[in-house]
C-alpha cells in the first residue's frame, strides 16, 4: 500500500516510478477520490460542528420559551443530520474506492533497480562457480529421478498435472535437503525456526500483497482460508497490527512448510518434470527491520540463500531483476539462479525481496523509535533459502553418475546416510 501523502505532495514523481514499471500514470485518479474523500470529512466536520452549536441553541431557546426559534433550530439539526448521513455513507464508499484502486498498484522500484520490460534485462551481479563438466552428455533431472525415486505417473494419478510422488531415496534426499536448510539457516545465520499455519484468512494474504490481485494463482480452501503459496505470508503477517519497540528489531524468522500455488500464470510453462508444481516445499526467510536497517539486511538475507548454494557446491549466478520481471510487493529483488547442466542453462533456486514499507501498510505493522511518541512503519523483507523441489532437481543434474546413480553432496550425508544413490534396478 502506498502513502497518500506522498502521493499527493509529488504526483510526477509517483507516476515517473509506476512508469518504470510500465505502468500507466494512476496518481490523477488517486488524488481525485482522496480530495473528495477529504473533503466529504471537512464538510461531514462542519455539519458536526454546527450541529452540536445548533443543539446547545435549542436548549437556550427553550429556557427562554422561545418556541419559533427552537422549532427552527430543531429542524436545522434534522437537516444537518440527514446531510451528515448521506455524506458519511459517500465518504465510506470513496474510502473504498480509492482503497480498492491502492491496493492493485504494485510496489515503487528502488533508485538502484535496473530499468527492462523483463526477463531478458535482469542483470548479472556475479556468478559463482563453473558450470559442472561431465564425461558424458549429463540427463535433465527427469531421466535420472524416476530411478531414484521421482513418480511423475503416480503423482499425476493421485492428484493431476503438476503433482509428483516422491519415494524412496529421493524422498530421503528431499527430506534431508530441507532439514539441511533450516539447521543452516537457524544455526549459522540467526533465524528463528517457525512452523506457522499453510491455511492463512484472507486479510493475510491481502497484506503480503497476494490479494486481490492475484487470487487465481492462489488454492482457495473455504470462504476464509485459503493455502499459503509460500510461507512468507505467514510469517510476515506474525507483525501484523503490532506496534514493536525499536530494540526488538530485526526479527528474523524462517520455517520449512509446504507451498501451493495454481501456476494460473504459467500455463504450458514448465509441464513436465519437478520445476513448477502445484505442491512443494520451501524453506524461507521473513526479516522486519528499520527503515535504515533494510538494505544491509537484504544483503545480509541473499548471502544466507547464497551460503547454502556454496555447501552444497552448486554453481550458481545473482541477479537484479529489472523493473519489469518484479514481483509485485517487492521494491528490489535478487534472484539466484542455479546451474542445470541436463538443461544447460540458469534456472531461479531464490528470490529475495525489500519491501520496504508496502507490506507493512497493508498490514499496519509499526514500531516505535527509541525516544520517540510517534510510530513508523516497519520493512519488511522475504527470500528463499532454498526451494527444496528446486534444489533436488540441481542435484540430481549436478551430481549424476554415468551409471544413473547421484552422488550425495557432502554436507547432507549426515542426513542420508550414503554417499551414493544408486538407481533402482
Amino acid at each position: 500500500m502506498h502513502d497518500i501523502r506522498l502521493i499527493r505532495d509529488d504526483p510526477a514523481a509517483f507516476d515517473a516510478a509506476l512508469a518504470r514499471r510500465g505502468l500507466d500514470p494512476r496518481s490523477a485518479e488517486i488524488v481525485a477520490l482522496d480530495e473528495r474523500r477529504r473533503a466529504l470529512q471537512t464538510e461531514i466536520q462542519t455539519a458536526q460542528a454546527r450541529r452540536n452549536e445548533a443543539s446547545k441553541a435549542i436548549g437556550a431557546a427553550k429556557a427562554k420559551r422561545d418556541e419559533d426559534t427552537a422549532a427552527m433550530l430543531m429542524a436545522e439539526v434534522a437537516t444537518l443530520k440527514d446531510r451528515m448521513l448521506a455524506a458519511e455513507l459517500e465518504e465510506a464508499s470513496l474510502a473504498s474506492e480509492l482503497r480498492g484502486v491502492l491496493s492493485i498498484v504494485p510496489n515503487l522500484p528502488l533508485a538502484d533497480v535496473p530499468q527492462g520490460a523483463d526477463e531478458d534485462d535482469n542483470v548479472v551481479e556475479k556468478t559463482v562457480g563453473d558450470p559442472t563438466a561431465f564425461g558424458f552428455d549429463p540427463a535433465e533431472h527427469d531421466a535420472i529421478g524416476p530411478a531414484i525415486g521421482l513418480d511423475f505417473e503416480t503423482g499425476v494419478k493421485l492428484s493431476g498435472a503438476r503433482f509428483t510422488l516422491v519415494r524412496g531415496a529421493a524422498a530421503k534426499l528431499h527430506r534431508a535437503l530441507g532439514q539441511f536448510m533450516l539447521d543452516t539457516l537457524t544455526g549459522i545465520h540467526g533465524y528463528e525456526e517457525v512452523v506457522p499455519p499453510v491455511l492463512v484468512r484472507s486479510d493475510a494474504l491481502y497484506g503480503t500483497g497476494q490479494l486481490p490481485k492475484f487470487a487465481e494463482d492462489l488454492f482457495r480452501t473455504t470462504e476464509e482460508h485459503w493455502l499459503i503459496p509460500t510461507a512468507e505470508v505467514s510469517l510476515t503477517n506474525i507483525v501484523a497490527g503490532d506496534i514493536l519497540a525499536e530494540r526488538e528489531l530485526p526479527l528474523r524468522f524462517t520455517a520449512l512448510t509446504m507451498c501451493f500455488r495454481s501456476e494460473a500464470g504459467a500455463a504450458g510453462r514448465d509441464t513436465r518434470g519437478f520445476i513448477r508444481q502445484h505442491q512443494f516445499e520451501k524453506a524461507e526467510m521473513v526479516s522486519i527491520t528499520t527503515p535504515e536497517q533494510s538494505d544491509a539486511e537484504h544483503e545480509r538475507m541473499t548471502q544466507a540463500a547464497e551460503d547454502i548454494l556454496n555447501r552444497l557446491v552448486l554453481p550458481f549466478r545473482r541477479m537484479k531483476l529489472c523493473t519489469g520481471d518484479m514481483g509485485f510487493s517487492a521494491a528490489r529483488t535478487y534472484d539466484l539462479e542455479v546451474w542445470l547442466p541436463g538443461q544447460q542453462r540458469y534456472r531461479e533456486i531464490s528470490s529475495c525481496s525489500t519491501c520496504t514499507d508496502f507490506q507493512a501498510r497493508r498490514m499496519n505493522a509499526r514500531y516505535r523509535p527509541e525516544g520517540e511518541k510517534a510510530t513508523r512503519f516497519v520493512h519488511t523483507l522475504n527470500g528463499s533459502g532454498l526451494a527444496v523441489g528446486r534444489t533436488l532437481v540441481a542435484v540430481l543434474e549436478n551430481y549424476q553418475q554415468a551409471d544413473g546413480s547421484v552422488v550425495v553432496p557432502d554436507v547432507l550425508r549426515r542426513y542420508v546416510g550414503q554417499d551414493v544413490l544408486a538407481p533402482a534396478r
